[in-house]
């Protein structure tokens, strides 16, 4: 939740279809690892414009929460990336064995 609930929620639900794509349809487990990872950078773009704009109105701030405010916004980024890895993971796995 703390990379945003809408994000988060998204990309978990992202993960359930990859999950069922590789049993009924093996062939769209590359294509939602590779929109769960495009929609993770996608959401931490938006994030860091939210974060910038609540900078901009507050004005002087301290590194601390600088930095704290950029963690958050990567977490959906990171979030993706385990989603693609499992997607591999998976499509190597399914591979005909010659």
């Amino acid at each position: 939740m703390a990379g945003g609930p809408v994000f988060m929620a998204i990309l978990t639900a992202v993960l359930a279809l990859m999950f069922f794509a590789a049993w009924k349809a093996p062939r769209w487990v590359k294509e939602t690892g590779i929109f769960a990872l495009v929609f993770g950078v996608f959401s931490t773009f938006l994030g860091i414009i939210q974060m910038l704009g609540a900078v901009q109105q507050v004005g002087d701030i301290g590194t601390a929460v600088l930095c704290g405010g950029i963690k958050v916004t990567l977490i959906p980024t990171v979030y993706g990336m385990i989603i693609y890895m499992i997607s591999l993971i998976i499509r190597i796995a399914e591979k005909p064995r010659i």
